[in-house]
C-alpha cells in the first residue's frame, strides 16, 4: 500500500526530469543561446586590452574590465581565450569617454552626479578576414552630490564592471 503511495509520486516526478533533459537537449538552455550569433569555425577569441582615451583616465577601469570581459567570455561561451596572434577573433574595445556631470540640483546645490562611460567596441574577424564597424557601448551611473568622483569610482567600480562588460559581451554575441 505504501509502495503505491510513492509509485505514482516517482512517476510524476520521473516524467519531469525527461522533460526537463529534453528540452535542454534541444538547445533551449541559456548557454546555447548565447552561441547562436557564434559561428561554428570560430573556436579562440583574444580581447585585446582595452584602451582608455578618454580626456580622464580611471586608471583601474581599463585592466579590470579587460579582465572581467573575458572571464565573462570564457565562463559563458564555448570559445577558448588566447593572447596568440591566430586567434579566430580579435575583440577590440577602447574608452572614449569617461566624464561626469550634474544630474540634479536641490536647494541651489548638487544633489546627483552621473558618471558617464562610453566605449566602442570591434570584433575582428580573421578567419572571415572582416572587421565589424565599431559598436558604442555607452552607460551612466548616477551617484550623490555630496561624494566626490574618487569616492563615487570606489563605490561604483563593480557595478561598472558587471554592467560595461555584460553590454559589451551583448554587443558582441547577441544579434539585438
Amino acid at each position: 500500500m505504501i509502495l503505491k503511495k510513492y509509485k505514482n509520486r516517482l512517476g510524476g516526478v520521473l516524467v519531469l526530469a525527461l522533460f526537463a533533459w529534453g528540452i535542454s537537449q534541444t538547445g533551449c538552455g541559456i548557454y546555447r543561446f548565447k552561441d547562436v550569433s557564434i559561428p561554428d569555425s570560430i573556436r579562440t577569441v583574444r580581447v585585446m586590452y582595452i584602451e582608455n582615451k578618454a580626456s580622464y583616465v580611471n586608471p583601474q577601469l581599463a585592466p579590470k574590465l579587460t579582465d572581467k570581459l573575458r572571464q565573462k567570455i570564457v565562463g559563458q561561451t564555448r570559445l577558448r581565450q588566447t593572447n596568440n596572434d591566430d586567434a579566430d577573433w580579435d575583440i577590440i574595445a577602447t574608452i572614449k569617454t569617461y566624464s561626469f556631470s550634474t544630474a540634479g540640483i536641490s536647494n541651489q546645490q548638487v544633489s546627483m552626479n552621473k558618471l558617464n562611460v562610453n566605449i566602442d567596441v570591434v570584433v575582428d574577424d580573421k578567419r572571415a578576414g572582416k572587421r565589424r564597424p565599431p559598436q558604442a557601448v555607452s552607460r551612466s551611473f548616477d551617484y550623490p552630490g555630496t561624494m566626490s568622483l574618487q569616492q563615487a569610482e570606489q563605490n561604483l567600480e563593480s557595478d561598472m564592471l558587471r554592467d560595461l562588460s555584460d553590454d559589451i559581451f551583448n554587443r558582441i554575441f547577441s544579434n539585438w
